[in-house]
């Protein structure tokens, strides 16, 4: 072999590769170092671990890149075209998915500021139901009656979300009637003695029991205890089956719906 083929083409070239190699290699070593770094600092931060597994996909993909780019420049390949193509094909890819990098943006959103966990009842999207699972693209409720409904982030985070979980603490709001006939005041005290006697209802904030309204048919009150968020809807239905046997048993009527018909018989001529 002719010594100055080999010292003009053969050694550079197998300098260029070795080189390129030993900057793939150690540029590797680095990138999982820092992302190891990078996962210990957010996990530090309390971040849900889904995000950082997901934002440690991101940047060891983007040291990866760096380390590919780098590695192909030693090798002197032009990095500038291949920059160039990456851009435009992230570009047409961010477009295609533009749905799903919306939701992707909502579930960020949902997991940093947590405006509900799992476990947490919840209404959002048109959907009722307890959270089972908070994921990157979508959450999974699991509604009253049992079925499993998926529902697109982005469609939870552009909307109004009520957590009924939030709080320690609730307000049953009842409405009951009477009629116009009955003993309003005993009726008062029945109300009262209902709400007081159930244990699960607070003393603190005190239940509120008035007259609210004179309507066309009844005299209606309000009953509005707090109870503890979980037993919501247990002293609602409670309550409610309690008013009409204790009403029943003491003669007071619940008025209804009901049309009255006249007849009028007019005299032949």
């Amino acid at each position: 072999m002719d010594l100055s083929f080999f010292d003009v083409y053969v050694l550079p070239w197998a300098i260029n590769i070795a080189l390129a190699a030993a900057i793939f290699i150690v540029g590797r070593m680095v990138a999982k170092v820092l992302v190891n770094l990078l996962g210990k600092a957010l996990r530090k931060g309390k971040m849900e671990e889904i995000l950082v597994n997901f934002i440690s996909s991101i940047a060891n993909i983007l040291l990866l890149l760096v380390v590919i780019v780098a590695s192909l420049d030693q090798l002197g390949v032009d990095t500038t075209s291949l920059i160039a193509l990456v851009g435009a094909a992230g570009l047409a890819v961010g477009l295609a998915l533009q749905g799903s990098l919306q939701n992707f943006a909502a579930g960020v959103m949902l997991i940093v500021f947590r405006p509900f966990k799992e476990g947490d009842f919840i209404e959002a999207a048109g959907v009722a139901g307890v959270v089972e699972h908070i994921s990157i693209f979508n959450t999974i409720m699991r509604t009253g009656d049992n079925k499993e409904v998926i529902v697109p982030n982005g469609n939870i985070y552009s909307g109004v979300i009520t957590n009924y979980s939030a709080r320690d603490t609730r307000r049953v709001d009842m409405v009951f009637g009477i009629g116009y006939g009955d003993d309003l005041k005993k009726a008062k005290a029945l109300l009262e003695e209902i709400v007081t006697s159930d244990e699960r209802v607070l003393q603190d904030p005190a239940p509120v029991i008035a007259v609210s309204e004179l309507a066309d048919s009844s005299v209606n009150f309000v009953v509005r205890p707090w109870v503890k968020s979980a037993d919501f809807w247990a002293v609602k239905f409670d309550t409610t089956e309690s008013v009409k046997l204790r009403f029943d048993e003491e003669g007071i009527s619940i008025p209804f719906p009901q049309m009255d018909i006249h007849q009028y018989k007019h005299d032949s001529e």
